[in-house]
Order: C-alpha cells, then structure tokens, then sequence
C-alpha cells in the first residue's frame, strides 16, 4: 500500500508545529513552510520553529481553577509537542507555566527536524497555495505576509481584521536593585517548578505611583501609518500607555495591583507594584509582566528607571508592537476548520480568532488531527465542546457573535452549562470552585471518547 500523499503546513509558528506533528503522528508526511529566515518579520528574533515573539508564559498551569490550566492537559493527553517542550523547559513563575523560550524553540526545532515524516522547507507562501495541494493548513499567525492575506480577501470576499498586540520589555537581573525590590508570587501560590516567591516585585507608593502614571502618559509613543490607525487593539495584551490613559487608578487595578502582596521592608500591602516573571533559564532575564508599550525606545528606558528599584535597568529588549490578522472565522469557516469557498485549506492559529499562545497551539493540534484523519479516510469530527479544546472551536467556528467577532482567550464561559443537578449537595459557598472542578471532570472524560486511543508519545 503506498503511503498517503502529504500535508502541507504553512507557518512554523506554534500552530503549524503543532499541526505537523499530530499529522506525522498519525503517520502523514507533512510538507512544512516557514519563510523564515528568507524572510524575517518585525517581531521575530530567530529562525527557530514555535519562536515566542511576546510573553514567554502558557500562563495558568491548574487544570481545575482556570480554563486555560485546563487546555494544557488536554493537549498533554493528546500528545502535544508544544506541551512537551513547554514542560521540559518549565520556568519559575507562580501559578504558571512560563517556559525558556530558546530552549522551547529548539526542543520544537529538533523534534520535527528529526522526524522522517517531516520535511521544513524555508520559503515563503506569498499566495494562494497551488491548486495541487489538495490538503493545506494555513498557520501563518498573527504576521501573515501580505501576499496570503490578500490572497484569502480576494478568495472570500471578505476583509481580514486585524488588531495590534504589544511586547515588554526585558530587564537583565543583575541591573535590578534588590535592595528596593523583593521576590514573592501574589498570594505566595507556586506554579509547576515554582517556590511561591517567582516574581520580583518593585513596589510604588501613591506619590511614586502618580507621578510614574503622570511620565508614562507623558511619554512619546510610536506614530502608526496610515493603514494602521484604525486598527483595534486586543483588549488582553493592551499597551501600558493606552491603560494608564483610561484613569489615574487603572494600573493599580490592573497589571499593577498589590493584593496578595507584602513588602518585606514596611510589613504592609504597597500602594503599586511593578513585578517581573523569569524570561530564560539561566534566571538572567527577567520581563515586565503586562508592561507591553508602544512608547519610543528612548521614552522608555527613561520612564521605565523611574520605578523603583529599576532606576539602573539595563534592557535586553525594549518594547515594540506587531500587527495580528485574523479571519472572520464564524462566518469563513466551517466546523472543522476548512474554509467554506475552498475546502482543500483548512486554518490554525491566531488567524482562526483565537487569542494566546496555548490557544494557537491547540488549534493547530485539532487541525493536525483533523486533516490527518481526512487524509486516512477516517471519520473527521472536532473535539466535543465540553472539552477547552472544542470549545474553542466551536466558538471561532459559529459560537461568536456574529458581526463582532474578536479574538478570544479559552475561558469557561465557552463551555456548555452542566447538566441540571450536577452541582446538586454542593453548598452554594462552594459551587464556584466545584463548577470549575466538574467543568474540568467533564472535559476530560470526554476528550478520552474522541482521542478514541491510548495517549500518543511526546517528543
């Protein structure tokens, strides 16, 4: 029997990686392309496979308390490649699952260059795939190149949207003053590999605080161009400026609030604070969590050393900003994945509306799955929408408002209700926490009965 003609991805990011892997798994060869580095973007730094460009945090790791804790294990159960390399390169980080980003990059890297089903091809699809690639998977992410997007427009008909999504700086440890500064995770909860004390915390009193919100808006920002300014921003990954323009008190209350906190030096909860999440394993690097900007290079080295204890920052990276596209998913795509006017592309990724990166990782595994099974002959259904996986699905694929679809992070207000009673005996002090629980029990009886085998290796 001759073996199955192949599948090809397009875009190395972490939803093709994780699409070309499910596939070979299934045993289909795979044609990956990545256009990098025959063509670079503005946010990447290397020519690695899954490169994260912003954040290097899966954030929440509890398969219980939050959705996308959830969304890990199920992947995990499904073989994710991305999980694996995010677990073996797990970084200190409270409640999540931060990881080292070069060495996640190279653990994706590796695995799928050493696999003989796969084939990394270094070049960039400008348009339309050729017509003799009857089964495509279109992850090229939030940098989509011109040439696809346009080409996707004139096929549906349809303008992709497109918002903005901005990157925080990074500060080299031994620049922050630990004297001013104190290690400790909110609450002192620690995450997989964690202590309980896995952030640096920088605290503001009202003074310091006011007067830092009244430099950061008085900060030079980046001008946009003309295509660019009427594009929305993702409300998840806001600039800090844009923030802090909303009122004097949105920080506080925002990447900037010091509940669960306590400085070491007073005894008491400070008015602000600043904290920082380990970037790499060495412990060297060091990111301002939510501190993503749009400001001038020289603006912020200016306004970010008016915190206290990073008055001598030394930044490995200053801030930027990249331009995200994605389809109108509800309305383009059918449930599994395909584009209704061309069924032979199927889409993964942030291009589907999904926000984050296990998000995009989890769509290109259901893609995989789904274009491995069709490619087999086998029947090809979606996740269940009990489980985060298919939930997602469901949301990008029809459970959106139509009209104002906007990218999405998984949550449990995408899953279906319970069934009535479920929580019945439970008092109703804690039915919030055992909802998620049964939510949680639920989804993953459920994947058992789609994954319908015993639980693939990981790399």
């Amino acid at each position: 029997m001759s073996p199955p003609a192949p599948v090809h991805v397009v875009g190395g990011g972490l939803a093709g990686s994780e699409a070309a892997w499910q596939l070979a798994r299934a045993g289909v060869p795979v044609i990956l392309h990545e256009m990098r580095p025959t063509r670079t973007t503005p946010a990447h730094a290397t020519d690695g496979l899954a490169e994260l460009v912003c954040s290097n945090s899966l954030r929440g790791a509890d398969p219980v308390a939050n959705a996308v804790g959830l969304l890990h294990e199920e992947m995990r159960r499904a073989g994710s490649l991305v999980l694996a390399a995010a677990d073996a390169h797990k970084l200190p980080a409270g409640g999540a699952l931060a990881v080292d980003r070069d060495g996640f990059s190279r653990h994706v890297t590796a695995a799928l260059g050493r696999d003989p089903l796969v084939t990394v091809v270094r070049d960039e699809v400008a348009g339309l795939p050729p017509e003799d690639w009857d089964s495509v998977i279109v992850a090229t992410g939030p940098l989509t190149s011109p040439g696809m997007a346009e080409a996707i427009r004139s096929l549906t008909g349809a303008d992709a949207l497109a918002f903005f999504d901005a990157i925080a700086p990074i500060v080299h440890a031994d620049s922050i003053d630990m004297g001013m500064a104190w290690k400790q995770s909110r609450w002192d909860k620690a995450g997989p590999g964690g202590t309980g004390a896995d952030y640096i915390n920088c605290p503001l009193d009202k003074a310091q605080y006011d007067a830092f919100v009244a430099v950061l808006l008085a900060g030079d920002t980046v001008p946009f161009h003309d295509w660019e300014r009427d594009t929305p921003y993702f409300e998840g990954c806001l600039p800090v400026e844009v923030m802090a323009a909303r009122g004097v008190e949105t920080l506080r209350f925002g990447p900037m609030k010091p509940i669960g906190l306590t400085d070491p030096r007073t005894g008491r909860r400070p008015w602000a604070v600043v904290q920082l999440r380990q970037d790499n394993a060495l412990g060297t690097l060091w990111n301002m969590v939510g501190f993503q900007t749009k400001l001038r290079h020289g603006d912020q080295a200016q306004v970010f050393r008016a915190i206290p204890g990073l008055a001598n920052a030394e930044f490995a990276r200053l801030g930027g900003l990249h331009r995200n596209t994605f389809l109108d998913s509800p309305r383009l795509l059918d449930t599994s994945l395909r584009l209704k006017v061309q069924p032979r592309l199927r889409f993964a990724g942030q291009i589907t509306g999904v926000e984050g990166y296990v998000e995009s990782a989890a769509m290109g595994l259901v893609a995989g799955r789904l274009a491995a099974a069709e490619r087999l002959g086998r029947a090809s259904m979606p996740p269940p929408p009990t489980t985060a996986m298919g939930a997602l699905v469901a949301h990008v694929t029809g459970g959106a408002i139509g009209g104002s679809f906007q990218p999405m992070n998984v949550n449990f207000g995408l899953f279906p209700p319970l069934a009535p009673g479920a929580l019945a005996g439970i008092r109703r002090t804690e039915r919030k926490a055992a909802k998620k629980r049964v939510i949680a029990e639920r989804a993953l009886s459920d994947l058992a009965g789609w994954l319908g085998a015993p639980r693939l290796a990981a790399a």
